[in-house]
């Protein structure tokens, strides 16, 4: 989740009630004769991909005229991209006809110089559009640019490329992602019975664009508790997405102050160690230190039935596949998306453009409603969370 540590706003209509999104304002202003018949909008999408297979015309639309690429980062910050994304984003192509030979997914395993080549080698291949989750702003930069040169169509996916010359952006609501963090942490704080929380705010590096979107959400919660004093901030560590980093950063924060109690924490992943340092070092106990997450991962989810984690944002980034998979679809085949696709706008404070935008609707969970979401979703399965260790845990929460 990295770009540049800029300020950007998301302009979006009002939350929908539903796990499945979202807002209905657009902004497309392409006219009446372009406009495919299919009718996608934003909430067309489901667990069940079905709406992608409206788009099969658009898909034989776009034969012939070139493949499409989809560039992932890594496989450190976050396990959504081998977990959900890369199956996602092939079942949703898929299922809208496209040939697996037109379609190119590939991970930079971290590598900035990796990302810009596999770019490099999709243009020349011939790809018609690229969907790019960049590294980092300046690799995003380069690949946009070496795309717009070869004619090459771009949409930023999840992370949005300041400065850069994407058509569209498809992401979640980065600013509500960080609201439902604060909002959480404080609600478990609540429901866990911390008295006086003593609060340690981590965050994601600096240099994501993603990270200042989330930390403008919880920043929003946290410090109206911090200045009327109910709540204490007692550190505030400069952030990172790297898990042995983020460990590092909360232990130089607890030494430093150790009657710290409540953790806001941006993602699974950074949780992780920090809870197994808190329950092998610190010998903390369930129910007591409330720590937050993003990303519903095993290990995120396992933690929040064991008590150590008390929830975390969900993101079904089944919706946010189909949604980016939708406006390639589109591209590729010289159509404008429908009105109905894009419901918001995303200020690149760089080059200060509105960047049309397809903005899903993120869901906080905790054990609670585990089965009801994530479970439901089969984005985990019943098998692969209660194991032996887990099935305890499981059926203290009703999960079967």
């Amino acid at each position: 989740m990295r770009v540049r540590h800029h300020r950007v706003t998301t302009a979006s209509a009002a939350f929908g009630l539903a796990a499945a999104l979202i807002c209905t304002a657009a902004v497309s202003t392409a006219s009446a004769a372009t406009q495919p018949r299919s009718g996608i909008t934003v909430n067309s999408f489901n667990s069940s991909y079905s709406a992608m297979k409206q788009l099969i015309p658009i898909t034989k639309a776009g034969n012939g005229k070139g493949g499409i690429g989809v560039l992932l980062p890594d496989e450190v910050t976050s396990t959504r991209y081998v977990q959900y994304d890369k199956p996602n984003l092939a079942r949703a192509f898929a299922t809208a006809g496209l040939k697996a030979s037109s379609l190119t997914i590939q991970n930079a395993l971290g590598s900035t110089s990796t990302q810009i080549a596999q770019a490099e080698a999709m243009i020349a291949k011939g790809v018609k559009v690229l969907l790019l989750d960049a590294l980092d702003g300046p690799t995003g930069v380069t690949i946009e640019s070496k795309a717009k040169a070869a004619h090459v169509k771009v949409i930023d996916y999840d992370r949005l490329v300041l400065g850069g010359s994407r058509l569209y952006y498809v992401s979640f609501d980065n600013v509500y992602v960080g609201h439902l963090l604060g909002t959480g942490l404080v609600s478990c704080a609540a429901s866990w019975h911390v008295a006086h929380p003593k609060a340690i705010v981590m965050a994601g590096a600096p240099t994501d664009n993603n990270a200042t979107l989330f930390s403008q959400g919880y920043n929003a919660v946290l410090k109206p508790l911090f200045s009327k004093g109910t709540w204490v901030k007692e550190a505030a560590p400069a952030g990172t997405w790297t898990p042995s980093v983020a460990l590092q950063e909360f232990q130089q924060a607890f030494t430093a102050h150790p009657k710290s109690n409540v953790l806001l924490s941006p993602n699974d992943e950074n949780a992780a160690p920090i809870i197994t340092y808190m329950k092998n070092t610190l010998k903390v106990k369930p129910l007591t230190f409330p720590v937050t997450g993003q990303d519903a991962t095993l290990t995120g989810v396992q933690n929040m039935i064991t008590n150590y984690q008390c929830g975390t944002v969900y993101k079904p980034i089944y919706l946010e596949a189909q949604g980016a998979a939708a406006l390639a679809l589109y591209l590729r085949a010289g159509k404008t998306p429908p009105k109905g696709l894009t419901n918001g706008t995303t200020l690149d404070t760089t080059s200060m453009v509105k960047v049309k935008s397809v903005l899903m609707h993120p869901l906080w969970v905790t054990a609670k409603t585990v089965e009801a979401t994530i479970i439901k979703d089969k984005v985990i399965t019943v098998k692969q969370l209660c194991t032996a260790a887990y099935k305890k845990a499981c059926k203290a929460y009703g999960i079967k």
